[in-house]
């Protein structure tokens, strides 16, 4: 899910989208200042575009500090004129309040500028990703079929590995992967606050006398601070709703979270908690709450922004390495010999 901010483009930056549309400007840079978007810099064309777009992008990118590029291509649609590149600077070094407010901002001025005459996007954080080849390498890489993502497939894996079934609280049922433990009202109250961005973090324990799922903590908290929240000492569940920005768009994925502390727990509690993780994960989207990824860590301290974002954003290399060949079965022990009799011998020379 995205949000907007608010911010809206100043006079200034109207009067230049209408030069825009009428290919007087080549390269347009925009910024955010005073809570506005306003032209930082703009630059007729010289020559072609492939020819202008090194000379005139790099000048433009700035180290640490997020901004949009509008790009004008040569090429025309017959209802918008010009195609334009629209490119979102969002270095890494660049601070996290920056990239969020950018990343929130990039919707409205799409939209202020026109979406129609945006044919491509390009998204840098690194400044060779927006260089000429980057584009190129870019285009390259989109043209390739898309697979399913992470999420599509633990979906399809999750419809396939559990039954639906009717819960309540009194009653617990088998499934195909485990046992569903019904959800105590409190719990139920919190997994549907979550969903509508009430709360951004919901703890869940399972009560193992009573057979339920109980809630321990339903609140915000940040990301730094959510290792402090998973116990060294007893399994929990966990909802947390991860805000960032991912290739210069502000997004909210609701992570599940299953952590077992090794075995510090007791052997009842690992297997109930591994049995109940599958049905409570259908129960929890029942209501209303989208699990974009499913994870299970042993330690609180592995939460952190890197190992989320690889885990919901994993890197794709281009790069595709021939199979080796495969390797023969392991050794099944001493060859056996085989002693081929001499059909011309006879019986006394044997």
């Amino acid at each position: 899910m995205s949000h907007q901010t608010g911010i809206k483009a100043n006079d200034a930056l109207k009067k230049l989208f209408a030069k825009c549309r009428d290919g007087k400007i080549r390269v347009l840079k925009v910024s955010i200042e005073n809570e506005e978007l306003t032209p930082a810099s703009s630059s007729k064309p010289a020559n072609k575009w492939q020819d202008d777009y090194d000379k005139m992008i790099k000048p433009l990118i700035i180290e640490n500090q997020p901004a949009y590029i509008l790009y004008r291509l040569d090429s025309k649609s017959p209802d918008s004129g010009y195609d334009w590149l629209f490119i979102s600077w969002s270095p890494d070094t660049a601070p996290v309040r920056q990239k969020m407010l950018y990343a929130s901002t990039k919707a409205t001025l799409k939209q202020e500028f026109g979406t129609a005459s945006i044919k491509e996007e390009l998204h840098g954080t690194v400044p060779e990703d927006i260089t000429l080849e980057g584009y190129h390498k870019y285009k390259r890489n989109d043209a390739a079929p898309a697979p399913l993502t992470t999420a599509e497939e633990e979906l399809a894996e999750l419809k396939k590995s559990t039954v639906t079934t009717d819960y309540s609280v009194e009653t617990r049922h088998q499934t195909l992967s485990g046992v569903a433990f019904p959800l105590t009202d409190e719990a139920k109250q919190a997994i549907t606050e979550l969903g509508k961005g009430i709360h951004e973090y919901v703890q869940l324990k399972i009560d193992l006398e009573e057979e339920k799922i109980h809630l321990v903590m339903a609140c915000d908290v940040s990301l730094d601070k959510l290792p402090t929240k998973v116990p060294s000492d007893s399994a929990r569940y966990h909802l947390y709703n991860f805000k960032h920005t991912h290739e210069g768009d502000y997004m909210e994925h609701i992570v599940f979270i299953y952590s077992m502390p090794g075995y510090s727990c007791s052997i009842k509690e690992r297997m109930l908690y591994s049995s109940c993780k599958a049905p409570l994960l259908e129960l929890i989207q029942s209501h209303g709450v989208t699990i974009t990824k499913k994870l299970e860590i042993d330690d609180g301290r592995e939460l952190n922004e890197e190992f989320l974002q690889e885990e919901l954003h994993p890197k794709i290399s281009l790069h595709q390495p021939k199979f080796a060949k495969p390797k023969g079965p392991p050794g099944r022990g001493a060859k056996r010999l085989t002693k081929v009799q001499d059909l011309g011998t006879s019986d006394q020379e044997i």
